[in-house]
């Protein structure tokens, strides 16, 4: 049997009852100590220096009720039993000088008794394992407070140990494993949260899958600022969005939602706009305005577009960023606001910085939690989920069903699977394509002869009608140009031509070409390389394109 040690705090409220009606009084440090069904050897009490007359009581009943216990008293140097700082501190040194034996004794920590802060200290040095026990929580018998049986007048009156109000004490158990209940609960939480920033779609992609799950436990755990990329069109908005929403449901967050086209701003209206100006700061400033940081104090400021941000601007962001501090134009005074950054962008702003349009400094503050949404046609296996949940928002918003037949259907996924299927405004055309199928539908399923039309429009707005007679050279080239390139130097043009009209951006063109030779460079920059290799034809990227 190894020896039972308790350890807990002196309670002045509780414990520190004096004069006869003390034995009327259910004292919670007593009670534990006479407990039949779990008997304490050895106290560790914890006392405050103002209360050790209070304490001498307490330590006299016990001397003469349990004398074979074995009671030792610490004086605690606390100033402030409400600061949590100054109490865990104190706590903490006093438990690294204990003297404990795992192997012989077992430890019960008291956390009935002390203010509710030393309560918490105790918890924490006990979950982390400061403190090697296990949480004792006592509670008084429920009548006591109806016990009005006489008590003998003077001191060396001692009731039995029986007729004391002894109550209940419970264990609690900090494995929280062993809670399947309650581990079930949070796995479900966890999982509704991940289902919200994925809008309810069942996802099949294992990466973007990974991706949302990292997504969700940063935005349950941080209020750095997130950069995401992707390709026009890959939800980049919607996803923000929804990081706002699930941080304002676990009251992180007490502002508003603001949302930024940086493209949008330009020249002075772009610093006026961004941080608010004051009136006459300019013509046509006839009042004051705020601006979107401000705005978005307390919330979230989604800037969308982010290379597109002038330099200047870019400047005064980083500062306000940092300092939460920023100059209105036209104003000699600071403004504040404590807002959390989301940036999105379909550009390579690393290929920005090297040409002077983005400021390296401010990528480094933005690029801590860097996600990269793949577009459409890199998830090709979440079409079908996709598809459906479209349907459904379908469905509600034009008051009917919208579904397929079944050949309909099948005739629809296969093409929007196919690799002849580009996707390239990614999921604005799918729900455009979707929206077109559903209305003319006119209250009937959607039909074969209805897809069969969609996809001829689908190739046509996707130029897979109107391929060049002489292939894409001749199509990008003029005629003599095109005549002066080599054999072996055409057939690689024709594929990096393939690759670029496949692609969504230059960056992912680059990691196709150059997906072998890439992992050997210490540092690559394959937008660059595809850049200058097109410029060796007379060629740019948005040619190339179009």
């Amino acid at each position: 049997m190894k020896t039972r040690v308790a350890f807990g705090i002196f309670g002045s409220m509780k414990d520190g009852s004096l004069g006869k009606d003390r034995w009327r009084k259910w004292r919670p440090t007593l009670a534990l100590c006479l407990n039949e069904k779990l008997v304490v050897q050895r106290l560790e009490l914890l006392i405050e220096a103002k209360q050790e007359e209070q304490a001498a009581s307490l330590l006299k009943d016990l001397a003469r009720l349990r004398p074979e216990l074995v009671v030792n008293t610490h004086v605690l140097p606390i100033e402030n039993p409400w600061d949590l700082a100054e109490v865990y501190g104190v706590l903490l040194d006093l438990s690294r000088k204990l003297v404990f034996d795992a192997d012989t004794e077992e430890m019960l920590v008291h956390i009935t008794t002390g203010t509710h802060v030393q309560q918490i200290s105790l918890f924490l040095l006990t979950e982390s394992g400061h403190l090697p026990g296990q949480l004792a929580q006592t509670a008084p018998p429920e009548n006591y407070r109806f016990n009005k049986s006489p008590v003998p007048d003077g001191e060396d009156f001692l009731p039995s140990p029986r007729g004391i109000q002894i109550g209940s004490c419970e264990l609690i158990d900090l494995d929280l494993s062993r809670y399947d209940a309650l581990a079930a609960r949070f796995e479900q939480e966890t999982g509704d949260r991940r289902s919200y920033l994925k809008a309810g779609i069942a996802t099949r992609s294992a990466s973007f899958n990974r991706m949302i799950e990292e997504i969700e436990v940063v935005a349950e755990r941080s209020a750095a600022p997130m950069l995401l990329l992707g390709p026009t069109g890959a939800g980049k908005s919607s996803l923000a969005r929804r990081v706002f929403e699930l941080r304002k449901a676990q009251n992180k967050l007490k502002g508003d939602f603001v949302e930024v086209n940086c493209a949008t701003l330009r020249g002075d209206t772009a610093m006026s706009a961004l941080f608010g100006h004051r009136k006459g700061a300019f013509t046509g400033a006839a009042a004051d305005r705020d601006g979107y940081l401000k705005a978005a104090d307390k919330g979230i400021l989604f800037l969308d577009e982010i290379g597109e941000l002038p330099l200047e601007a870019q400047a005064i962001l980083l500062h306000a960023l940092e300092e939460k501090r920023f100059h209105p134009v036209g104003s000699d005074k600071t403004t504040s606001s404590d807002f959390q950054l989301i940036c999105g962008t379909n550009r390579d702003l690393r290929d920005d910085v090297k040409a002077g349009r983005f400021r390296g400094d401010l990528l480094a503050r933005l690029k801590l939690w860097t996600f990269e949404l793949p577009g459409l046609a890199q998830r090709r296996e979440d079409l079908e989920p996709n598809i459906e949940h479209e349907l459904e928002k379908l469905s509600r918003s034009l008051g009917k069903a919208a579904a397929f037949n079944k050949e309909a259907y099948a005739r629809y996924l296969g093409f929007a699977k196919s690799k002849e299927a580009s996707w390239s405004g990614n999921f604005r055309d799918l729900n455009a394509s979707l929206t077109r199928l559903a209305t003319l539908a006119c209250g009937k399923r959607i039909s074969l002869e209805l897809v069969e039309a969609e996809i001829a429009r689908l190739r046509r707005d996707w130029g897979l009608d109107d391929p060049p007679s002489g292939g894409l050279i001749e199509a990008l080239l003029d005629a003599e140009a095109a005549k002066a390139i080599d054999l072996f130097d055409r057939a690689q043009l024709e594929t990096v031509l393939a690759v670029c009209r496949d692609s969504s951006t230059l960056a992912e063109a680059g990691r196709k070409l150059f997906a072998v030779s890439r992992t050997q460079k210490k540092t690559s920059n394959d937008s660059d390389r595809v850049r200058k290799y097109l410029a060796g034809f007379g060629l740019d990227w948005e040619t190339v394109r179009k």
